[in-house]
């Protein structure tokens, strides 16, 4: 009698082993050289392969490994997002990805046309390099935090496109290599793709939200575990019967799960298997490199990398500019969108069963096409990294050939060109649910404000509203002027991209240095970055998490209330810092809006540099020249209240005076420092 604990090894776990081993070895050696560890899964994979040391040879199992890597990132990322956003993301995936990968394809395909490369082999080339890396790209973003800023909306739309689009591409292969097809077989292939896809979506919505609840009714994890794992495999596995690939399936399977109350739960089960499983597909990508081929091709390998970098970096950009992004913003999404993904793999391995390969080059064209492809794939994390230097480049490029941006035309509730007539109001950056949440309060309590962003569809939300917007790129000076920024009082930035808050502080200081400006940031490693930048107030959203759940914890222990108020701004103050502000200053600052007639009170920081800084209130003479008067000088925590003439001004003071607007701003070169990019 045999017992299958005494069997011999399957013999491919000595390679998965061996094969993770060496993940693990890579990725800490590129952490300890602060490089990502996406590189160093690609690098083990090009080590272990069996084009190298040879340790995994059973390259189709490590493919099929990946492939549900690929399959649960698609599944995290629809369970992140819901119908209702997939519906407002519709232009921008089928306008924008519809541009980057038709221009792409047609400028690849005429390039080779002109070498003498044969039709079919120079469109199905374009096919290949119009694909981007879905997998690497929205890992990277997710990382960085940066999902949801206006470049990784822009590369989720065209990454979304892409794998839609490559339904047609599987169906057009056969023809480009003359093996037939007519077109109306293509339309019933689509037409049933179309159909499979509506099919799912409408059965499905009504029928997982009420299978999970069923299940987390029964408090099993394992049980819970297993259905989302049978709805994501599921309904990827219906839409790949319509030849929709399983990815794109899952990612619907992924919407229907955002739908029902335990998205959040069903996320948080399959992130550690997703992690898993996506570290494979970096890993077989490597194991396809030929390191000999890289070494004897290494120039045109470099070259053809370049080349791809940018047609594809200007062509997304173009895609991005046609959904109306500004040019700085577009060119950091096409750097994003530069590499050659995953799914091109697919692709070749379709033209290579019907005889078709990259460029008609055969074997020598495969390898070129993986060692671009590892090559671009590893240097996508730096590119994303330098993402917003390339933004701020092209944002001194419009403004250096276009003078005030075409989106300072855009300014709406207060007529085209001439901004929101509004003045000691308050300016509120970003109309997602924090800017919502905070424009229905200022309305309520009668202050007024004006509101920008750059989605037009929540710009048009504003609009019904009756709320003066401004639509465009607000780190820009044209901007913030039509929203009325020098003649505002407070200004709050409550957008999630990190880069752009900070150059959105620093513009707005030095054009008001007498505005209130309240940053939102993400983490509390921010916050000094944007006290420097010119931020009065800045608010964490990692430490106001924290701080709500130990108040609560504390609660619950009936700790008295104040000594929870003790100890939440013990916690503020350790990590803001004494310059940074706090919250109850931020809630006073939205909401002292309401000043006597004519008469508007001002807290001015006085920061290193600015002509203020060593000069006495006499000298100053801010009374006699400008009518501002100085109530008290903050000093530290100390406060100096109807301060006399010979008082000195030092660096860190923070002056509160009382004036008109108007004056505040004839008074600013006092207060200004220069422009820190």
């Amino acid at each position: 009698m045999s017992f299958p604990l005494a069997a011999a090894p399957l013999p491919f776990v000595g390679e998965l082993a061996a094969l993770f081993a060496a993940g693990v070895l890579v990725a800490y050696l590129c952490y300890k050289v602060r490089l990502v560890p996406i590189a160093g899964f690609l690098l083990a994979g090009v080590a272990v392969g069996p084009n190298a040391l040879g340790l995994v040879t059973d390259l189709e199992l490590v493919q099929q490994i990946a492939e549900v890597g690929v399959i649960l990132l698609l599944f995290s990322i629809g369970v992140e997002f819901s119908l209702k956003e997939m519906a407002r993301l519709a232009r921008p995936i089928f306008l924008g990805g519809g541009v980057q990968v038709g221009l792409t394809i047609a400028a690849v395909a005429g390039i080779a046309l002109a070498l003498g490369v044969p039709f079919g082999a120079s469109v199905f080339t374009g096919f290949l390099v119009a694909m981007s890396s879905t997998a690497i790209v929205l890992k990277v973003l997710a990382e960085r935090a940066e999902s949801d800023t206006p470049v990784g909306r822009i590369a989720l739309a065209m990454l979304l496109f892409q794998d839609i689009i490559i339904v047609v591409m599987a169906l057009l292969i056969p023809i480009l290599a003359g093996e037939g097809g007519t077109g109306l077989g293509i339309a019933w292939a689509l037409g049933k793709a179309a159909l499979v896809i509506v099919a799912v979506l409408v059965g499905a919505r009504q029928i997982v939200p009420w299978f999970l609840d069923r299940i987390a009714k029964t408090r099993r994890t394992e049980l819970f575990l297993l259905a989302v794992a049978a709805i994501c495999l599921g309904v990827g596995w219906a839409a790949s019967l319509a030849g929709v690939s399983i990815a794109l399936g899952a990612f619907l399977a992924g919407l229907l799960v955002s739908e029902s109350d335990y998205a959040e739960h069903a996320l948080s089960e399959v992130l550690p298997l997703q992690t898993l499983f996506t570290a494979a597909f970096f890993l077989s990508v490597g194991m396809l490199l030929d390191p000999a081929f890289l070494v004897q091709n290494l120039g045109w390998v470099l070259l053809a990398a370049a080349g791809v970098l940018l047609l594809k970096g200007v062509i997304a950009a173009i895609g991005a500019r046609v959904i109306g992004y500004p040019i700085g913003v577009a060119l950091a999404g096409g750097l994003a969108l530069g590499q050659v993904g995953e799914f091109s793999f697919v692709l070749a391995l379709e033209g290579a069963s019907v005889g078709l390969t990259p460029l008609a080059l055969g074997e020598t064209g495969s390898q070129g096409l993986i060692a671009v492809t590892v090559v671009l794939m590893i240097l996508t994390p730096l590119l994303i990294a330098t993402a917003p230097r390339l933004a701020a480049l092209g944002r001194r490029m419009e403004t250096a050939t276009d003078g005030a941006a075409p989106e300072a035309e855009a300014a709406s509730g207060g007529g085209h060109g001439h901004g929101v007539g509004l003045a000691d109001h308050t300016v509120v950056i970003g109309y997602g649910p924090a800017g919502r949440r905070l424009a229905r309060v200022l309305a309520d309590v009668g202050i007024p404000f004006a509101v920008s962003d750059m989605n037009a569809r929540s710009l048009q939300e504003a609009r019904e509203d009756d709320i003066p917007v401004v639509y465009g790129d607000a780190s820009r000076e044209p901007i913030l002027l039509s929203l009325g920024a020098d003649r505002a009082k407070l200004l709050v930035v409550a957008i999630n991209d990190r880069d752009a808050t900070r150059r959105i502080v620093s513009v707005a200081r030095h054009l008001n240095p007498t505005l209130q400006i309240i940053a939102r940031t993400r983490f509390t490693t921010d916050v000094e970055t944007l006290t420097r930048a010119g931020a009065d107030v800045v608010v964490p959203e990692e430490l106001e998490t924290t701080v709500r759940l130990f108040s609560q914890v504390l609660g619950a222990y009936l700790v008295p209330k104040d000594e929870i108020e003790r100890q939440v701004s013990a916690v503020r103050q350790d990590d803001y810092g004494v310059l940074r502000g706090s919250i109850q200053e931020a809630h006073l600052m939205v909401l002292q809006g309401l000043d006597e007639e004519g008469l508007h009170t001002r807290a001015v920081a006085v920061r290193e540099g600015a002509p203020a800084a060593g000069r006495s209130l006499a000298d100053l003479s801010l009374r006699q020249r400008h009518g501002i008067t100085v109530m008290a000088v903050r000093r530290g925590r100390q406060t100096i209240g109807n301060p006399a003439g010979e008082f000195q001004v030092e660096a860190g003071d923070r002056l509160v005076m009382v004036a008109e607007a108007e004056q505040f701003a004839a008074s600013a070169d006092l207060f200004r420092t220069p422009l820190e990019d």
